[in-house]
């Protein structure tokens, strides 16, 4: 009687130790999910924050022209130059990417930044009729086609805004979409401020 009832507890306790990877799991994504849909996004810490931009290269928008002219694809070489800039991820099929957009014509004509867009996991056709529906701010669009170069740069999903330094360093990374807040409180203080610093270097 005694092997009879005893018998089955390694068996419930290698059970519960074969779930311990998938409990943990579904916490850390729930944490995760949690962080996404609570408070505010752009808070989310990146650990690019100072670095060189990845070598990453953004091939042109097909058939994308402006002014009768091809608009270029761009890469990390074209970053940091000497100059601030920002590149921004959107896509046709993104919402908050149609809220964002007038206040990213906004940020070119204020500052005169250089805006470096990338069309994420979209069509052509979409990106082009989505920046001739409602303008182009970009100084040149790239493309990721596969969302591979996103991973690199650590987005989390679109839109995501990025303030480059002169040294093509990542200064500043906003999640989500750009507010009017967001606008006069971080972006145009994180340009004010990486341009301060090129001069004084």
């Amino acid at each position: 009687m005694t092997a009879g009832t005893g018998a089955p507890r390694p068996a419930r306790k290698r059970r519960g130790w074969s779930m311990a990877p998938l409990i943990i799991f579904a916490i850390i994504a729930a944490l995760f999910a949690f962080a996404l849909t609570a408070g505010d996004p752009s808070k989310l810490p990146s650990a690019l924050i100072g670095k060189p931009v990845p070598a990453t290269e953004f091939p042109p928008l097909e058939d994308l022209v402006e002014n009768g002219k091809p608009v270029p694809g761009f890469g990390a070489a074209d970053l940091g130059r000497g100059k601030v800039s920002v590149v921004n991820f959107w896509a046709s099929w993104c919402v908050p990417c149609v809220e964002e957009h007038p206040l990213l014509i906004e940020l070119r004509q204020r500052t005169g930044v250089d805006i470096y867009g990338v069309n994420h996991k979209d069509q052509p056709t979409n990106g082009r009729r989505f920046l001739g529906r409602y303008g182009n701010p970009y100084t040149a669009v790239g493309t990721d086609r596969t969302g591979r170069a996103a991973i690199e740069w650590g987005v989390y999903g679109m839109p995501e805004t990025f303030v480059i330094n002169g040294r093509g360093e990542i200064v500043h990374k906003h999640v989500g979409p750009i507010s009017k807040e967001s606008l006069e409180r971080q972006l145009l203080p994180a340009i004010a401020a990486a341009r301060e610093t090129a001069a004084t270097q």
